[in-house]
């Protein structure tokens, strides 16, 4: 059995070239970096603490809020860059290569920094990532579904739009919890000002997707995960991006939605315990 951990004694903060990061760290070993979504309330540990205990036995495994979430420094729309957060986050914690474990945006952000900083990256996770290009099965003229909703929570962050907003990211309503969505709001009220700047930011052109041109230069090995009944970025990203990677597979689950480290956890960890250790 992992050991238990809690929120409060991984609790770490470190000053950085693009600020001030919160973030949970716990265990030794190669380092894995996981890099949370961008719903409102959204944090290192929110997202991944069904996962951080069982890879701490193995890795050092490090889940920051970035800047713009959780306990971190505020951004405005124009401040925001993650790639350039998520290598100053190394610099700063004296690591020079790690693997990236990333959610939606947070699996955007880690493929960006695969192609534009090679060198500090040895393996890519991505979970319910976006890709550009075409879209083929989802609609094609504006926000998905998850995606309105999310845009919502930021807008308007109520109990109610958060109860909606973690029934949508997921499947199985058992895991979309009141704990979950009480959770997300007390972490989105907490912090108003991170709330109005994203806020302030929609409609806007989006930022921190890497290009097809950039996708292709990547060589660290790539596993995409996504869930096929995720209501916020439809599956067909994951195709995309299979096709787009030379050095990637894909595992698409069935029954899972945007959080596939949540719904299917225990997978989930084995399969990144699996393809850290043997790629």
């Amino acid at each position: 059995m992992p050991a238990e951990l809690s929120e409060t004694e991984t609790s770490r903060f470190v000053e950085t070239a693009s600020g001030k990061i919160h973030f949970n760290e716990a265990g030794s070993g190669h380092p894995i970096v996981f890099l949370h979504g961008s719903g409102p309330g959204a944090t290192g540990w929110s997202n991944f603490s069904p996962n951080l205990p069982v890879l701490a036995e193995e890795y050092r495994v490090i889940a920051p809020d970035m800047p713009g979430w959780g306990k971190s420094d505020p951004v405005t729309y124009e401040e925001r860059d993650h790639v350039s957060a998520a290598v100053h986050l190394l610099d700063a914690l004296g690591i020079e290569k790690a693997t990236f474990v990333g959610n939606s945006m947070g699996g955007a952000t880690s493929l960006k920094v695969a192609a534009r900083h090679p060198d500090r990256v040895s393996h890519v996770v991505t979970m319910g990532a976006g890709a550009p290009g075409p879209r083929i099965f989802s609609p094609g003229g504006g926000p998905s579904e998850g995606l309105k909703i999310l845009h919502e929570g930021y807008r308007n962050p109520s109990p109610e739009i958060m109860r909606k907003l973690v029934d949508i990211m997921t499947f199985d309503p058992a895991f979309a919890t009141e704990e979950l969505a009480r959770q997300r709001y007390e972490n989105a009220i907490g912090h108003p000002d991170h709330l109005a700047n994203f806020a302030a930011g929609l409609g806007r052109p989006r930022r921190g997707e890497a290009s097809v041109e950039e996708l292709a230069t990547i060589g660290a090995p790539v596993l995409i995960v996504h869930g096929r009944d995720d209501r916020v970025v439809h599956y067909e990203a994951g195709l995309r991006l299979v096709s787009i990677i030379e050095n990637s597979r894909l595992v698409l689950l069935n029954r899972c939605g945007h959080w596939a480290q949540l719904e299917h956890a225990a997978e989930f960890n084995r399969l990144v315990r699996d393809f850290v250790a043997n790629n």
